[in-house]
């Protein structure tokens, strides 16, 4: 679940269809699939938790996350300490950079060591790597982590609250050092969407990358009225790790997808 690709699940854009049909709050528990992530935190087929709150500000969704997390694992998160940071904060304090103003060549300083494919990678790839490889393992092993307010081109479907700088509405959430899951003040204006579609596409043609179809039911739903809302898209399977205290997400799959299962 790393980064922010917008094109999610077509589920996700089905259930916003919904919601901007009236349906009110609404929830999905299923499979999603997504090619080219493979190993021990990721599977190419795995169960995600997604669910809206219609006329909820994240910072109520958050809220619900952790009562979830201690009513589906009872005792098993008791006396984790809890932590609301932003990603500014968050970068101040684990790789001593803010990552609203860092050029490329400070944000590669701080991942020396890291293979990787300069010529290919954008600002927001290398934000990406120092939180991978910089903050997350740093992350404290037993605290539930909530990180919010990320850059705002770091989030093509949440709202942007304006600022200096401007952030995304948007949070993740850390049990230990496993990312768990993405929540967003839902964007609901339809032509900033598509703004942003055409902007990310026009950055994957520079990077030599596919562009991706847009959703035109997707967007005409938006045009069509979205209400006010924030959603979540949870993990299932890493919170099975979690609980159990397990290293490898094939150990909680019902059909193991990594290479020793392969003659």
């Amino acid at each position: 679940m790393a980064g922010d690709s917008y094109l999610r699940t077509s589920a996700e854009f089905a259930m916003k269809r919904l919601l901007a049909g009236g349906s009110g709050d609404i929830y999905e528990l299923g499979p999603v699939f997504r090619a080219g992530e493979s190993g021990r935190m990721h599977a190419p087929e795995f169960t995600m938790l997604e669910w809206y709150r219609c006329d909820w500000r994240y910072s109520e969704l958050i809220a619900e996350v952790t009562e979830l997390l201690h009513h589906v694992a009872p005792g098993t998160f008791t006396g984790w300490p809890q932590r609301v940071i932003s990603y500014a904060e968050l970068f101040a304090e684990f790789a001593a950079v803010d990552p609203h103003s860092a050029s490329t060549s400070e944000l590669a300083a701080c991942c020396a060591g890291e293979p990787f494919r300069a010529a290919q990678m954008s600002r927001n790839d290398w934000l990406d790597l120092v939180l991978a490889t910089v903050i997350q393992p740093a992350l404290p092993a037993r605290a539930i982590t909530y990180v919010h307010e990320y850059p705002a081109d770091q989030a093509a479907l949440a709202k942007i609250r304006a600022g200096t700088p401007p952030v995304a509405e948007r949070f993740e959430l850390y049990l230990g050092q496993l990312e768990l899951a993405n929540g967003y003040q839902e964007l609901t204006d339809a032509n900033e969407q598509r703004r942003r579609f055409n902007a990310q596409n026009k950055q994957r043609r520079q990077l030599g990358l596919a562009v991706l179809p847009i959703d035109e039911e997707f967007v005409a739903a938006l045009e069509q009225g979205l209400p006010e809302c924030t959603g979540v898209a949870l993990g299932v399977d890493r919170l099975l790790m979690s609980i159990l205290d397990i290293s490898d997400i094939n150990e909680v799959l019902p059909i193991r997808t990594d290479s020793r299962e392969r003659g």
